[in-house]
């Protein structure tokens, strides 16, 4: 039996459009139950939530699992990114007061939900930052003055023009991934590509370098 990860919320409904592909029944992800844990067709499904992905994958307590890449980005955890699933797309951003105009003579003040994946990007561009941990409303921080530009997630950017901000930089490019557990994908290899190969069709696939035939 395969185990995967779900990240609860928006993601599930795409995720379950895979599941169909692979001819799973998946009527226990749409009847509305609230159960986290159950089994179909061989698959033992756990929900949890989106950020908690990655690390039940990277301690075997699932097998595979659907993660957002900016998870994979802010977190850096030990498993095989195995697909670009190419749903959830967004990008990951710097941006600022519309007009803004960066002075190098200072430090850069930064407020964002990813503090690593924004202290990494201005350490590779050498420009000294003091990175500002939040949990939300990271859009209100430059109207407040509590930092200078923010690093978040931006979709269609409606939120930020509502605030006045606007993309200054980007960082990266974000979607959904497919994720292993580097032991089980050894031992459950055949199992996990025979489920997953329909998902292939529209994807950026390709098996990881350290486990290649």
């Amino acid at each position: 039996m395969i185990g995967l990860a779900l990240p609860k919320g928006r993601l599930v409904a795409r995720a379950v459009e895979l599941l169909q592909r692979s001819g799973c029944d998946c009527g226990a992800l749409r009847n509305g139950s609230r159960r986290l844990a159950f089994t179909m067709d061989g698959i033992r499904v756990t929900l949890v939530k989106p950020s908690d992905v990655a690390v039940y994958v990277e301690h075997g307590a699932a097998d595979i699992g659907i993660v957002g890449k900016d998870v994979l980005l802010e977190d850096e955890p030990d498993v095989f990114e195995l697909m670009d699933l190419r749903f959830g797309a967004c990008r990951m951003v710097v941006a600022a007061p519309a007009g803004y105009v960066d002075d190098p003579s200072t430090v850069l003040r930064v407020a964002s939900k990813y503090p690593r994946t924004a202290a990494g990007h201005f350490a590779r561009r050498n420009r000294a930052a003091e990175v500002i941990p939040l949990h939300g409303s990271i859009e209100l921080a430059p109207l407040v003055g509590l930092s200078d530009v923010i690093v978040d997630i931006v979709e269609t950017g409606t939120t930020l023009r509502e605030n006045g901000l606007e993309v200054v930089e980007e960082i990266a490019p974000l979607s959904a991934r497919l994720i292993a557990n580097r032991a089980r994908y050894h031992f459950a290899r055949e199992a996990i590509e025979r489920l997953t190969a329909p998902w292939r069709r529209g994807a950026a696939s390709g098996r990881p370098k350290e486990v290649e035939a």
